[in-house]
């Protein structure tokens, strides 16, 4: 009964041993391994744009490269260091590069957050564990009678699939981490007579590198009217990883 009962006692330790182990390797991981700042760094992305035409009753995809390039260490409006980063697109891979847009990034220790188009997203969060969620995009104005981004009140950002290796393209990424954001549909999408709603968010980083991988997709459907067919209003961005520095 004694040899049962050690044995009993050591197999638990082991296993606490090995939980603890797990946990405190996890909260060694930090935000900014997985977002690297610097000036000169750069992601290159095969840019897929989701756009309705023909008054919301066709769908198309247009194809771009962008590259987002962190420019300079600057201060925000909060007084805190952040950085400048550049957005570059071109139509094709023996185009020019073309500056077209600005973002901003801020590292705080526990988060990061990321301002594209006055917006401010909430995109990683301490600790990094599996099943850890937050409200990545709290800090937009969702609620107001002049908001116009409505559909990204109260996304839960979800922690998937933690330090794993993928394989994105010709990279094999030793260490990623997947950002679930929003998988929603509102209505019936069969029902051609009755609105409907898509959002969809995802994102995927990887150590050392940044963000590698991104999906978003918002798409409303208004149903027929008297002199009016239904159409669709939204739009969807594919950002997929093709080179770094």
């Amino acid at each position: 009964m004694r040899k049962v009962l050690l044995l009993t006692v050591f197999i638990t330790a082991l296993i606490f041993s090995a939980c603890t182990k797990s946990t405190e390797e996890l909260e060694t991981i930090s935000v900014s391994d997985y977002f690297p700042l610097e000036p000169g760094r750069y992601i290159t992305y095969n840019l897929d744009s989701t756009v309705f035409i023909n008054f919301g009753t066709a769908q198309a995809v247009v194809s771009y490269q962008v590259k987002h390039e962190v420019d300079a260490l600057i201060t925000d409006n909060l007084g805190r260091p952040a950085y400048r980063i550049i957005r570059y697109i071109r139509n094709s891979p023996a185009g020019a590069w073309t500056a077209d847009n600005t973002f901003m990034a801020v590292q705080t220790g526990s988060t990061v957050e990321f301002i594209e188009n006055n917006m401010r997203f909430l995109k990683l969060k301490w600790p990094v564990r599996n099943g850890d969620s937050w409200k990545g995009n709290s800090y937009i104005d969702t609620y107001s009678l002049n908001s116009n981004v409505k559909y990204l009140a109260d996304w839960d950002y979800t922690y998937d699939s933690v330090n794993v290796q993928q394989t994105l393209g010709a990279f094999t990424l030793d260490s990623t981490l997947k950002v679930a954001q929003r998988d929603e549909i509102i209505g019936n999408i069969t029902d051609p007579n009755s609105y409907h709603e898509i959002n969809f968010g995802e994102e995927k980083y990887a150590k050392g590198i940044g963000m590698v991988y991104r999906n978003f997709l918002h798409i409303e459907y208004q149903p027929p009217t008297p002199g009016r067919g239904g159409y669709r209003i939204g739009y969807g961005v594919k950002l997929t990883m093709i080179d770094h520095n």
